[in-house]
């Protein structure tokens, strides 16, 4: 389709010096319907009426940001002379949806950042929600899941996961345990959810050493900012599991005060699978045990509104029972050295709550050197206990407090920006046979500068931070466990360890501090109309966390023996020990260089992202070829001895090396005419080590394809992505067979009284392929669920 330019001309007529006044129109000169319009750095904004029509009270001086869906944004800067005159604007169609960034303080897009960014809202949220954060994101340019087993997963951000890529709810720390094990759950909710924002690199100066590989923030309305009424609601049914969901929005409010509720409600059973779920043997079953859920959540929010702003605050609460798939304690003895499928496993159902308060609050001057103040606070209490064959087994909490305020300055010698004031607390807990780490408690304090400025074509974004961050606990312990090595034949030697009888569990306290420092350059080149360029430096720090640190017991979620950072092998006498080290582990320390090259004008659009990151001092878990045994017993109610499990698990060590990530993502989108648009994008990353090897569970090369019809009542979308093989693994890691997932979705938009009903019909994995997660712990054991058809109806007025 020819290409087409919306020109803009904005008439200024005021009849006092603060006024403006103006009309949005297209290059036909027809008006543009729900133009935004904002003063930058302030809380002032305006929207188009039919006419295309606006008036907004400006100072003499000021920068205005102008979108509209479909449409380039455009950043306009008005000194005390231009105000006076008249201006035209030509803003351009872009194939590329770009959407603005509302979880760190300075003002960023899909397409202005020096970061790549993904954001999902809208329908496309709706699309692609799942039942796990992680699902929910898999099919993001560089973004992947550590899937587990349908009921659990995290984002995978370029390779990196876990303790390196933090999970924020409305820029809070979401405060969970789900970067401990792979088992335990993102303790949030997509479908109540109004976006998800996904940074892809490392977001430190916003959100601390925890964001070293990217951030993923979760976006809702729990503290609303406006009194109109709007609500959204959503009922569907899955096949593949017989899930049921139900989900509802609703805010409203009256004079200054405004009103927010949320909830929903979630059932599934075991899900089904098109092979055998256990890879090479096939013991007639076509589900995956122990994946079946049920869950709901709440949330009550109330805000006051004031003319620079809004104060607010907000109670939540989570609830999920969820069965943890394949969980067995090892290589399980039976008679002959047989290992009998069904006895090797356990139904272990999760039981968890957590209780989440916010207060937000946004506040905006004029005169003082202040512009801006933000506010966010968060009290988070978690809990989820594993029961195991109906007998309690481990408890897990964790209780955050944190504290987040932004004061962002008025403009000054053309630099915005200002600083940031992080405060974090987390006490952290694992009580049952299955505690493979101590009790915990870990503080940090940062203070971060971030400052942007305009030279001409060039947005240039400079940020430095440092955090100051102790980790304590008085309850380390280096248990009774014996430790022994397999033949090549597999059989049993050399036993050592701690005898019962001669030692005892040795039990010391552990204190220290870190100061990681992160510092941040970025450059936004906009080198021609409708393109740019990024480029991004960074340096980051982080310190280990607890769970690397202190770690000393079986994590039976990923099948081994956990040890710490902090413990070295040391062979006396013939006998093998673990004892803490002399000197702290070090920090860990990135340095990072991304590139981002973008063509958004027009009907065709291109993203391209190249990153290089260099680790030194990563922390990952090696094998040591030792096995430990892994006895435990649950008692029953009267404390005698119920289920006695044996068996023994390979012995993994947290230790540090020098690694580097380097890799690629490219996307590039056609909007044939206005009906049809395709899209066609590929990820790829290399994880080694510096000294020779690779880094486990990396995410294979893919590449896709999306075909999207869009006509008057009417929405449709094809999609298809090819998983590589993977044979870049690790020591012991097996290879990856590669595999292809296509996915569909329907949507039809029915009028009903004020209001728009959409019934939808998906389908996923539509060749009912054998699906395995490279970076999944139980890709062996639990695949992607089969052929899946998803219908329901939602609404939203």
């Amino acid at each position: 389709m020819k290409l087409r330019l919306l020109s803009a001309a904005i008439f200024l007529a005021s009849t006092s010096a603060q006024a403006l006044e103006g009309r949005i129109l297209d290059s036909n000169g027809k008006a543009i319907d729900g133009a935004l319009i904002d003063v930058v750095g302030k809380r002032q904004s305006a929207t188009t009426d039919g006419q295309g029509s606006f008036t907004l009270d400006v100072d003499s001086a000021v920068t205005l940001h102008v979108s509209a869906p479909g449409f380039v944004h455009k950043t306009i800067y008005l000194d005390s002379g231009d105000v006076d005159n008249s201006q035209r604007i030509v803003l351009s169609k872009s194939a590329i949806e770009q959407i603005d960034v509302i979880g760190i303080p300075l003002h960023a897009s899909s397409i202005e950042s020096a970061l790549p960014i993904n954001v999902l809202l809208g329908e496309e949220l709706r699309n692609k929600q799942a039942a796990t954060l992680g699902d929910s994101l898999a099919g993001e340019v560089g973004v992947n899941t550590n899937f587990h087993g349908n009921v659990a997963s995290t984002p995978i951000i370029r390779g990196l996961s876990g303790p390196r890529v933090l999970i924020t709810q409305n820029s809070l720390d979401v405060s969970d345990v789900s970067r401990v094990g792979p088992d335990h759950t993102v303790a949030t909710e997509v479908s109540t959810s109004e976006r998800l924002e996904v940074l892809r690199g490392p977001a430190t100066l916003f959100f601390g050493s925890g964001a070293i590989g990217g951030v993923v923030n979760v976006v809702d309305k729990r503290v609303p900012t406006g009194t109109e009424a709007w609500s959204e609601w959503l009922l569907s049914h899955d096949s593949v599991n017989n899930q049921d969901l139900a989900s509802l929005n609703l805010n409203t409010g009256s004079g200054n005060v405004a009103f927010h509720l949320d909830g929903f409600w979630r059932q599934a059973d075991d899900y089904e699978v098109p092979v055998s779920p256990e890879i090479d043997e096939d013991h007639g079953e076509r589900t995956v045990a122990s994946t079946a859920e049920e869950s709901s959540g709440y949330t009550l929010g109330t805000s006051y509104l004031l003319d620079n702003g809004y104060v607010g605050l907000s109670v939540g609460q989570l609830e999920r029972d969820y069965g943890i798939p394949c969980h067995s304690h090892g290589e399980e003895e039976h008679e002959e050295g047989e290992h009998d499928h069904d006895e090797a496993e356990e139904e272990v159902i999760l039981d968890l709550k957590q209780d989440r308060y916010q207060l937000i609050s946004e506040l905006a001057f004029d005169s003082t050197f202040i512009n801006a103040l933000n506010t966010r606070v968060g009290y988070t209490d978690y809990a989820h206990t594993e029961f195991e064959n109906g007998t309690t087994g481990t408890t897990f909490t964790n209780q955050t407090s944190e504290i987040k305020l932004e004061f962002l300055h008025q403009t000054l010698a053309e630099w915005n920006g200002g600083l940031v004031f992080d405060y974090k607390t987390s006490e952290f807990s694992a009580v049952g046979e299955e505690a493979f780490a101590p009790p915990s408690k870990t503080d940090a304090f940062a203070i971060a500068l971030v400052e942007e400025r305009r030279f001409g074509d060039v947005l240039l974004q400079l940020g430095a931070r440092a955090e100051h961050v102790t980790v304590k606990s008085d309850e380390v312990s280096i248990g009774d466990v014996e430790f022994h090595h397999h033949d090549e034949e597999g059989e049993e030697h050399g036993e050592e360890g701690h005898g019962d009888e001669e030692h005892g569990a040795e039990i010391f306290s552990f204190n220290e501090s870190y100061t990681p420092i992160s510092l941040s350059a970025g450059a936004v080149w906009d080198f021609a109309p409708g393109y740019n360029v990024g480029i991004s430096l960074s340096h980051s720090e982080r310190a280990p966390s607890a769970a690397e640190l202190l770690s000393f017991g079986p994590h039976i979620a990923t099948g081994t023996f956990e040890i710490g950072a902090l413990f070295e092998a040391h062979e006396d006498d013939g006998e093998l020990h673990f004892e803490p080290l002399e000197n702290a582990p070090r920090m860990e320390k990135s340095n990072n260089i991304d590139i981002t090259f973008r063509k958004f004008e027009g009907n065709i659009g291109v993203v391209l992202n190249a990153f290089y990151n260099q680790v030194d001092n990563y922390y990952a878990q090696f094998d040591t070829e030792l096995f430990a045994e892994s006895d435990h017993d649950h008692g029953d109610e009267e404390g005698g001895e119920e289920d006695v499990h044996g068996g023994e698990l390979p012995v993994f060590l947290f230790q540090s090396a020098d690694v580097s990530l380097s890799g690629f993502e490219a996307q590039g989108i056609w909007q044939i005419n206005p009906q049809f648009k395709t899209t066609l994008y590929t990820d790829y990353v290399r994880a080694k080590l510096d000294e020779g090897g690779n880094l486990p569970r990396i995410p294979p090369m893919r590449v896709g394809a999306s075909f999207d019809y869009e006509h008057e009542r009417l929405s449709a979308s094809l999609s298809w992505t090819r998983y590589s093989d993977q044979d870049d693994v690790a020591v012991l890691e097996t290879e990856t067979d590669g595999y292809d997932w296509v996915s569909a979705n329907v949507n039809y938009r029915i009028p009903f009284g004020g209001t728009e009903l959409t019934l939808f019909v998906k389908a996923d994995n539509l060749m009912d392929e054998e699906a395995r997660v490279h970076s999944s712990f139980l890709k062996n054991l639990a695949p992607r669920p089969g052929r899946n058809f998803r219908v329901g109806i939602r609404s939203t007025f």
